[in-house]
């Protein structure tokens, strides 16, 4: 039996164990870090573009709220088929954030898009640190 899964090789996981794998510490703090990554990719397509006329900056779906929707569909579902829509990856988006636009139609500030990569590198070391704290605690536990 895979101890961090709650299922044998082979076995497909109970739906019990597919719930607490999505919420289990080491899988969400992954999680958040492919969302980190995935927004730090667009913060630096904002910066790249940050003298291309009509550019607009573009930002993920914040974290939590992706999170707590995908976790609302996990709880809401009583009935077979009852909230089985499609649980859309976070893409880019417009930015509504955006505040003044040049004359060009670029509305992309580079003050506020430093800010966002500096919030996202600590997100980013955070969510490190508690990856390695809960795998360092499964290797004890493990006796490894």
């Amino acid at each position: 039996m895979d101890a961090m899964h709650g299922f044998g090789a082979g076995a497909a996981p109970t739906r019990a164990a597919q719930a607490a794998q999505r919420h289990d510490p080491l899988t969400l703090a992954e999680r958040r870090l492919g969302w980190l990554d995935r927004r730090q990719a667009v913060l630096a397509q904002n910066v790249a573009n940050a003298d291309t006329p009509g550019f607009r900056p573009r930002d993920l779906t914040p974290f939590g709220r992706e999170l707590a929707g995908q976790m609302r569909l996990v709880l809401a579902r009583t009935q077979p088929g009852h909230g089985s829509g499609s649980q859309a990856i976070p893409q880019a988006r417009p930015d509504r954030q955006a505040g003044d636009v040049a004359p060009d139609g670029n509305a992309v500030s580079l003050d506020r898009e430093a800010v966002r990569i500096a919030e996202t590198d600590t997100a980013h070391q955070l969510a490190m640190a508690v990856h390695r704290s809960f795998a360092g605690m499964f290797r004890m536990a493990l006796g490894r």
